[in-house]
């Protein structure tokens, strides 16, 4: 775990939760601390690895370390890699068919001038950005010409064509198989706040998410979405989010996080690959949420 989340609800929540069921939990701070290999990954001693980290933080090398000596990761190392890294994530989505915004990528800001100005207005943020972090809405080509100096900093940028929508983000996050979805305002739309809440979750977005979690190979994931005019648009991919809303999310997390561990290495990283099952859950998460402290 990073130290953005040494005092984030819901890392902590999961491990308290799995404590008290009765589980040991060892947590590493790879980016404030000294963390022997050889002893941490070397040895084997845990039955899975789940990393809560920040775009780029150490931790996803441990994550992958511990991968490639035969170990349990959630999510699977090489499945969080393909979403942190937006060029990336687009580049597999849009090659496996999931409704995506054209997506232009440019190491440097001034090659973005050569985008057509057709496309805009754009969406401008970094290719290894997270939680809203940096997100531009760029009106017109002088307006990014503007925004060099700004952007010059932010390392490889990815720029979409906006999408038009209502101005509130669905959000659906996906624990054991089963889809919740909720709703907030855009960080694109300041000036209309919608607080996060839950709504219900259409077939056709639950399809989509449900095909993103199997192209991805995600087990616990969120997905972003926009309702656009032509339809549901994934506008961002992430591994292991807050699950806000998420009813009993902790016990839920957690019990997720047991099953990949029993399952073994060569059972993570399945994501939603049985796509119609994991929408028939969904329905009947919206309705029937888990007792309390439920566990097996």
């Amino acid at each position: 775990m990073e130290e953005h989340y040494r005092y984030d609800g819901m890392p902590l929540e999961v491990i308290r939760q799995l404590t008290a069921w009765g589980h040991r939990v060892d947590v590493v701070w790879p980016g404030s601390s000294l963390v022997s290999v050889s002893d941490a990954v070397g040895t084997g001693s845990h039955d899975a690895w789940v990393l809560k980290t920040v775009s780029g933080g150490p931790g996803l090398t441990l994550l992958e370390a511990a991968a490639a000596v035969g170990l349990t990761t959630v999510n699977d190392a090489r499945s969080i890699r393909g979403v942190r890294d937006k060029v990336l994530a687009a580049a597999i989505g849009t090659a496996r068919g999931l409704p995506m915004p054209r997506t232009y990528a440019a190491a440097r800001p001034e090659s973005l001038a050569e985008i057509p100005e057709a496309e805009f207005p754009l969406v401008v943020k970094p290719a290894d950005g997270s939680s809203g972090r940096a997100v531009r809405l760029v009106s017109s080509p002088d307006r990014l010409a503007g925004l060099r100096a700004e952007l010059a900093g932010e390392g490889m940028l990815i720029a979409q064509p906006y999408v038009a929508n209502s101005g509130v983000d669905l959000k659906v996050y996906c624990v054991g198989g089963e889809l919740y979805a909720t709703e907030r305002s855009s960080p694109l739309h300041p000036e209309e706040p919608v607080r996060e809440r839950r709504v219900a979750l259409s077939a056709e977005v639950g399809r989509i998410v449900a095909e993103a979690g199997a192209v991805y190979g995600l087990d616990l994931y969120g997905v972003d979405v926009l309702l656009g005019p032509d339809g549901p648009v994934i506008v961002d991919v992430n591994d292991f989010p807050s699950f806000r809303q998420v009813p009993d999310a902790a016990a839920r997390v957690g019990r997720a996080v047991l099953e990949l561990a029993r399952r073994g290495p060569n059972g993570a990283g399945a994501g939603a690959t049985a796509m119609v099952p994991a929408l028939a859950r969904a329905r009947v998460a919206e309705q029937v949420p888990a007792r309390t402290g439920e566990s097996r």
